[in-house]
């Protein structure tokens, strides 16, 4: 509730003490009205930006993991992961896939550069429209915002 609006109910308080009770009573219960519609205005913006920086926070978070789960990937393409290590690569892909990070980028996929990164380019006359044809990073994206796109070759039609 603004400084303003508290002063401006205190003003109309002061000048209908001298009127009739239903005059009274009218500007009163608008005045009322208009502080609930702030107060429920201001509970929502303030829920609102609580609910974007807490989102902003993670995907930071998350954000700076991704070198080690590239390096955990290439790792798995390898079969470098064994025993224990294996467990703990496990179980941090388990974490950040239930905070809610998705790896994306497939080969064959269509190439969309919103969301691919085209490193490499060649052309086929196997392809019917631009596509990723190999996968050499892939995307990640968290609440539907993309943190980093999938760094692929792309493959356009002769």
């Amino acid at each position: 509730m603004s400084d303003e609006t508290v002063a401006i109910v205190e003003e109309n308080v002061e000048e209908l003490q001298g009127g009739t009770d239903e005059n009274n009573l009218a500007v009163l219960t608008a005045d009322l009205q208009r502080l609930q519609a702030e107060y429920a205005n201001y509970r929502k913006r303030v829920e609102r930006d609580r609910a974007l920086t807490q989102e902003i926070a993670v995907g930071s978070v998350l954000s700076e993991l991704l070198p080690i789960l590239d390096d955990l990937d290439r790792a798995r393409e390898h079969n470098e992961l064994e025993g224990g290590f294996k467990s703990i690569a496990d179980q941090l892909m388990s974490v950040v896939e239930r905070i809610g990070l998705e790896q994306f980028g497939e080969v064959g996929s269509a190439f969309d550069p919103h969301q691919h990164e085209a490193l490499l380019h060649s052309t086929s006359p196997d392809v019917s429209q631009p596509t990723a044809t190999a996968i050499l990073q892939s995307g990640y994206k968290f609440k539907n915002r993309i943190l980093r796109p999938a760094r692929v070759a792309v493959t356009d039609p002769e």
